[in-house]
């Protein structure tokens, strides 16, 4: 599947998937230089943010004040 279609499917943002390209948590493959995600790279995906592998804390400063009622 195209990368373009999977962000449409997904309704995740570009930049957003980029980023998970970049991180290794979204294994794309390229063909005539356009990006492609298998269904065994969704699959993996899948079952790692189900099982919370990505979780993690805001490192966005403001964001933690917020949190705090600062």
């Amino acid at each position: 599947m195209s990368l373009a279609k999977f962000v449409a499917q997904t309704g995740l943002s570009p930049v957003t998937c980029w980023r998970y390209r970049n991180h290794g948590w979204l294994k794309t493959i390229v063909i005539a230089g356009r990006h492609y995600v298998t269904r065994e790279a969704i699959e993996e995906f899948n079952r790692r943010a189900a099982a919370g592998e990505f979780a993690g804390t805001l490192k966005n400063p403001s964001a933690a004040r917020n949190r705090a009622g600062v």
